[in-house]
């Protein structure tokens, strides 16, 4: 069993997931080399520490050693959070895609950053001024129905609570230092070239039908209002 049931069941272990083309794909935007080091590295490193650190919260509960607890919580969200990152970019981004995206994701990024090239520059923007790790992020805020761009710090932090991400950016070195060097903005750049927008606009579509609070039934709004 592993993380693609769709049961409702719960996972036993966190997989890497294979991606949907070559390393050598992306190329030349995103070097071959680099994308196999990210891939069979780097998120392989987060997936089997966040398997490792569910077993030794296993061990934690069966001992009662919750003293371990906070520490053990810390390192969960950042490599569970770091596995679900990659693998949302990963299908983020394929060959021969960019362009822009269609439909009522083209209108509502035009609605809420009032030009598709405002809201790059944006994108762009928040991930390269990421102050040390991390990623820039689009996200559905379902509370005010808007699209937000925000920036993730190591890969749970500074982030709007109930957003859920559609297109992220990975702005650690690991991404992209051994063929851009320090000029990280030539990558946010390139990766344009490689966005894949039928899969963020039906990430955007499904995000749009989720709520975070259900509405009032006739009693609790007469409550309120009293």
């Amino acid at each position: 069993m592993d993380e693609r049931r769709n049961d409702g069941r719960p996972i036993d272990k966190y997989i890497l997931p294979q991606l949907a083309f070559e390393y050598s794909a992306l190329e030349p935007h995103i070097a071959g080399r680099i994308m196999e080091l990210h891939h069979s590295k780097h998120h392989a490193g987060y997936v089997r520490n966040a398997n490792e650190t569910l077993e030794r919260l296993g061990e934690a509960r069966v001992n009662e050693n919750f003293a371990s607890v906070a520490a053990l919580e810390n390192a969960l969200a950042f490599n569970v959070s770091g596995h679900v990152l990659h693998t949302i970019f990963w299908q983020n981004l394929g060959p021969n895609m960019g362009g822009e995206p269609m439909g009522e994701l083209a209108e509502q990024i035009k609605k809420d950053f009032v030009s598709f090239a405002i809201f790059k520059k944006q994108m762009i923007a928040a991930a390269s001024t990421v102050m040390g790790s991390g990623w820039g992020a689009l996200v559905w805020e379902p509370l005010a129905k808007r699209l937000l761009t925000v920036q993730i710090y190591d890969h749970q932090s500074n982030v709007t609570q109930g957003g859920i991400p559609l297109m992220v950016l990975d702005a650690w070195e690991h991404a992209w230092y051994l063929q851009y060097e320090h000029r990280k903005t030539d990558f946010f750049e390139a990766v344009w070239a490689l966005w894949n927008w039928p899969d963020i606009e039906k990430r955007f579509a499904e995000a749009k039908t989720l709520t975070l609070f259900s509405a009032p039934t006739g009693a609790e709004e007469q409550a309120a209002v009293s």
